[in-house]
């Protein structure tokens, strides 16, 4: 069977899931002063006023989210500055303390090393000592 050969006849359907966004609050917007152009009973330089004081209103309205939304984005954005920075900060101690550890191991094996050297020097004199005495 070749992958072509699929039922064609079977009914299917699909589900889009829109959220609703700035884009429908300002068709909302256009629909609704359209829709009160229609039916209001006043004269054309009383709806334009309206107009000019509702657009105002959206105008204002829009710039209040924009604040509030640049508001969050900073505040965001200083948030996760602060973290990373106090990561960086965390990592840097745990580096300086393996540091200082590695160095104090390092120490303690070096004085090791010289300890056991001494050791070996005066065994092997004691050992050459007593084989000349035998």
């Amino acid at each position: 069977m070749s992958e072509y050969d699929w039922d064609d006849d079977e009914p299917y359907v699909i589900i889009e899931r829109n959220q609703p966004g700035i884009g429908a609050f300002l068709a909302g917007i256009a629909v609704g002063a359209g829709i009160a152009l229609l039916f209001a009973p006043r004269t054309g330089e009383e709806t334009r006023r309206d107009l000019q004081r509702r657009a105002r209103r959206v105008g204002d309205q829009a710039q209040d989210l924009v604040a509030e939304v640049s508001d969050s984005v900073g505040q965001t954005i200083h948030d996760a500055k602060e973290s990373v920075e106090s990561r960086i900060f965390s990592a840097r101690e745990a580096i300086e303390l393996k540091r200082r550890q590695v160095t104090n191991a390092v120490d303690a094996g070096r004085t090791a090393a010289q300890q056991a050297r001494v050791e070996l020097e005066q065994r092997i004199a004691e050992t050459k000592a007593a084989y000349k005495e035998s």
